[in-house]
């Protein structure tokens, strides 16, 4: 697994996203992954899946030193006090001591987030969070969060894929050494079939999917979280590093369309 380094920290490039997964699905998909060589698992206190996240990881063969474990706090528990005590409340539902990584899942405009990063700076100090972020921030946000900040802020992850393509905050990232962390890089299911990633992956006897993570993971300091519940899909998201596209091909997958991006969005979140 290739991984991205930022600020001296290594992370897995590409990892699975439990956004939706709940249950039994959840614990065996988790335990799929980790049984075929994913080493980093996102999970959040709003999916409520983190004690099966924490139960596969626990059945697993894996150290929990060996993975990288993201969670994200619910804007509601964004004050500091509420950040300490809902993390600690995430932690035992996790069976661990630690998280490699805490974001703050949506900006709170009500709360400052110096108030919240002084609640993460708590939980770093005590050795419960190894890192913290954001997600959901835009550029703007970001940056005045960096400045806000008493800890270094490791992440921000945010939708990312070709019809989305968010070319000021990457450069921004890029810039500062922050992770951009990608969710939802098939465009919520959109990229499955596109006919431009099906003659790039014929090409390159890849598919469509293979295509658009490879796309993603190019740029400097980009990790994906894909989700899927399939074990051969799983395979085929991890399987996209050997490989290269072309500058050209590169060009030709980014297609940004906010109009495409949110309808794709909007079907998803609709069930259409």
């Amino acid at each position: 697994m290739e991984h991205v380094t930022v600020q001296g920290v290594e992370v897995p490039a590409v990892g699975l996203g439990t956004w939706q997964l709940t249950g039994r699905e959840c614990y065996e998909t988790v335990s799929a992954a980790l049984e075929l060589g994913y080493r980093h698992i996102d999970t959040a206190q709003m999916y409520d899946n983190e004690e099966q996240v924490g139960r596969a990881l626990a059945d697993s063969a894996v150290d929990r030193e060996d993975v990288w474990i993201t969670t994200k706090v619910t804007p509601g528990n964004a004050r500091r006090d509420d950040v300490v005590e809902s993390t600690r409340e995430s932690l035992d539902r996790l069976g661990t001591d630690y998280v490699d990584l805490l974001l703050l899942h949506w900006p709170n405009p009500l709360v400052s987030f110096r108030d919240t990063a002084r609640g993460m700076a708590e939980l770093r100090d005590d050795g419960q969070i190894r890192h913290a972020g954001v997600s959901n921030f835009r550029r703007w946000r970001l940056r005045r969060a960096r400045e806000k900040s008493t800890v270094p802020i490791l992440a921000d992850q945010v939708r990312f894929h070709p019809f989305y393509t968010h070319g000021a905050l990457r450069e921004y990232c890029a810039k500062v050494d922050t992770m951009l962390t990608a969710y939802s890089p098939l465009a919520h299911g959109g990229l499955l079939d596109d006919p431009v990633l099906t003659e790039i992956g014929e090409r390159h006897d890849k598919t469509p999917v293979q295509v658009a993570l490879r796309w993603v993971t190019g740029f400097e300091n980009v990790a994906t979280i894909p989700k899927t519940t399939s074990r051969e899909h799983l395979r085929q998201n991890a399987a996209i590093f050997d490989f290269e596209l072309t500058d050209d091909e590169r060009d030709r997958i980014a297609r940004p369309s906010y109009l495409k991006s949110t309808g794709l969005f909007l079907r998803n979140e609709m069930g259409i």
